[in-house]
């Protein structure tokens, strides 16, 4: 299976700084995962849009993939209560 590269949206750095250490290690390395499975076992498709979010403890990761292009933009990280639904 191919190999995803991982490009995240400028904003997305925003997201980061605001999440404590602890859980940004969890956070990157569950990203890290999606090079090699962009579409894993609990990630949804969010409706009306080609959005995938996946979770990570109490914070959410919304993402697109490119397949033709073999890239994934990471769009959003945060709290569940501040990321899509």
């Amino acid at each position: 299976m191919a190999v995803f590269e991982i490009l995240f949206k400028e904003s997305v750095w925003k997201d980061l700084r605001k999440i404590p250490k602890t859980h940004l290690k969890k956070i990157l390395s569950r990203i890290e995962k999606l090079k090699d499975e962009p579409r894993p076992n609990g990630c949804e498709k969010l409706t009306g849009q080609e959005l995938y979010r996946v979770r990570q403890g109490k914070y959410r990761i919304v993402y697109s993939v490119q397949d033709e292009e073999l890239t994934i933009w990471v769009i959003k990280v945060g709290h569940r209560s501040s990321v899509y639904r």
